[in-house]
């Protein structure tokens, strides 16, 4: 795990550090937080970078309180992280090793998950650096990674968390369920949609032979932008893939769905050399007329997931504004592509 440090440290750090200590002490025994560091970047859990005594840099995430308000695939994030983490670090993939993640309970007002830190920079952090040929071979690179992780078949589709109640023994049921699930928070948070909601939900069953293409359930991180790719460098030498970060939106279905997910401004499937790393493990991936029927599903899903959110983080300024803007045109643009597929 890895983020940008905070520039300075948040009202209440002495605190967030002496429960830090403890949950530390709880996991490892006798142990001493030399510094304590906020990490920004999340937008739903916060994150702190813990510096031990012994050297040691860990990442201590802690979920906002049962109370607080979310969206419905939100419950029970921190859980998810740690299996895509455990799951996919069998892979080969490098990914934050989990050490400890503890639920909500009593005792526990929010569930925490302990992580090793990956040390680097994150993409977008470093994209000014990247010269062309670093990103060809960073993009060859993450699709390999992608594509082994997505080798790992889940028991059910959809969300793996069980609070979240979004999981179905097939792909078009979990993506019923799952769209259904952000069209009702989009009413229970009052926020407009840009297509009336009645014709919204019937996107499954309009397409539903299409979605009903996946017949296996892949692990898919669903949200490896270049703000959770993390990259590392040696002086003047080449970059390299330093590992994924933030698995908590992982679910279970539609490898593809992983395209969305890495690239939400654009379309990664036009992207010669992420899907060269892709076929290079997975050489069945095809993009035909199916496939962009469900990309163009999975583009709707989270352009309101996206607009539906802005809601519950309380989002401001040009950057709601943006996103509102942004997110109405996604949407439209994607039924506009459904339309011109299925004709």
């Amino acid at each position: 795990m890895t983020a940008s440090a905070a520039p300075s440290p948040p009202p209440g750090a002495d605190n967030a550090d002496e429960l830090a200590a403890e949950r530390l002490r709880h996991v490892l025994g006798p142990t001493t937080v030399v510094r304590g560091t906020a990490l920004s970047g999340g937008l739903h859990n916060s994150a702190r970078l813990l510096e031990l005594s012994d050297g040691r840099h860990l990442v201590l995430k802690t979920a906002p309180p049962a109370s607080a308000a979310a969206l419905t695939h939100e419950r029970g994030l921190l859980g998810t992280e740690a299996l895509f983490h455990r799951l996919a670090a069998r892979t080969g993939a490098r990914v934050p090793t989990v050490l400890h993640h503890e639920p909500a309970g009593p005792g526990t007002p929010a569930e925490w998950l302990l992580l090793s830190y990956l040390d680097g920079t994150t993409w977008d952090a470093a994209r000014d650096r990247l010269t062309p040929a670093d990103r060809a071979t960073l993009r060859r690179e993450l699709g390999e990674s992608l594509a082994r992780i997505a080798g790992v078949t889940g028991p059910a589709y959809g969300y793996p968390q069980p609070t979240a109640g979004l999981s179905a023994p097939d792909w078009p049921t979990a993506f019923t369920a799952m769209l259904d699930a952000v069209l009702a928070d989009a009413h229970r948070f009052d926020v407009a949609l840009p297509a009336p909601a009645g014709f919204l939900a019937g996107l499954p069953g309009r397409f539903g032979h299409r979605l009903a293409e996946v017949r296996r359930p892949a692990l898919v991180h669903f949200d490896a932008w270049e703000g959770n790719v993390v990259l590392a460098g040696t002086g003047n030498g080449p970059w390299h893939l330093s590992g994924l970060i933030d698995g908590e939106r992982a679910l279970f279905g539609d490898p593809l769905a992983e395209l969305v997910g890495l690239d939400p401004l654009g379309a990664a499937e036009d992207d010669a050399d992420l899907l060269a790393g892709y076929r290079s493990v997975t050489p069945a991936l095809t993009v035909d007329t199916g496939a962009r029927v469900r990309l163009a599903l999975y583009r709707v899903y989270l352009a309101l997931v996206m607009r539906v959110e802005s809601v519950p983080r309380a989002y401001g300024g040009d950057f709601a504004g943006w996103l509102d803007s942004w997110s109405a045109d996604r949407v439209m643009e994607q039924l506009a592509v459904l339309d011109a597929l299925e004709a």
